[in-house]
């Protein structure tokens, strides 16, 4: 059985706290190797990098999510430059726009998001990026930030919990990032993301959970963990008539040369 990379989880949050170990053991038991745990603000990128430390196949990222763009003051920056220099840190974000909700304003939430793609460069690190009600600003400002980043530095960072159709997912791979799918494939009015799952090049792909969120059809409504990956990656395996294990071996691989594990 080739071991499933869950590129993107938060097992820092309160649904995780009193069972981690077991949800950890239950993943081993269907295959799970690694996650990769994201922050959302300084405290939760700080639980992020302590859990990577704690548990073998953990790793972190570090950021604010734009629903707390508004905090990303100097001393917040700051904060998380210090982080990102930790061993087992692999990512900035996640980061980017989401005029959905409009938590922080979305004046705030540009210039946040700037910032952080300016942190990844300055620390040499991918970014990982949320983008909702916000593909073609979301585009643009990657567009331009990639296009001067050095041709060495791809791929650049992932678009988590992608959202889009295949041909924004193909614009995206063109620019140096990688998509990640998440449970949400597998919903039955998910027609153009499991478009873009189904096209997509195989090493441009990641799988994730987003746990405690978005579990997959089967258990949907419930909280989701590490081990639903296994469903998710079972569906594009469908979707593109490839066998589990490919789909499980490309997204693993291709999560370890993002996250340069």
């Amino acid at each position: 059985m080739t071991p499933l990379f869950d590129s993107h989880c938060h097992l820092q949050m309160p649904a995780f706290a009193s069972d981690l170990p077991d949800v950890l053991e239950r993943a081993r038991q269907d295959g799970w190797e690694a996650s990769v745990v994201i922050g959302m603000d300084v405290p939760s990128s700080r639980q992020a990098v302590e859990l990577a430390f704690r548990y073998e196949g953990l790793y972190a990222t570090v950021g604010m999510h734009p629903h707390d763009a508004s905090r990303l003051d100097a001393e917040a920056l700051a904060a998380l430059r210090t982080l990102a220099k930790e061993p087992r840190v692999v990512a900035i974000g996640e980061t980017g726009l989401d005029f959905y909700r409009n938590l922080s304003a979305p004046a705030l939430q540009r210039k946040a998001f700037r910032e952080q793609l300016a942190l990844a460069a300055e620390v040499d690190l991918p970014v990982v990026i949320h983008a909702r009600q916000a593909q073609e600003e979301t585009f643009a400002i990657l567009r331009d930030w990639s296009g001067g980043q050095p041709e060495a530095r791809k791929p650049f960072g992932v678009l988590h919990c992608f959202a889009g159709d295949a041909a924004l997912a193909q614009a995206y791979i063109e620019l140096g990032f990688m998509i990640s799918i998440a449970g949400n494939v597998t919903y039955p009015n998910a027609r153009k993301l499991q478009a873009a799952a189904a096209s997509a090049p195989s090493e441009s792909i990641l799988v994730e959970t987003d746990c405690p969120f978005l579990a997959p059809q089967s258990r949907r409504g419930r909280r989701c963990e590490p081990a639903h990956i296994r469903e998710t990656v079972e569906f594009i395996a469908g979707l593109r008539g490839s066998s589990v294990d490919e789909v499980a071996g490309a997204t693993a691989a291709n999560a370890r040369r993002l996250y340069r594990l």
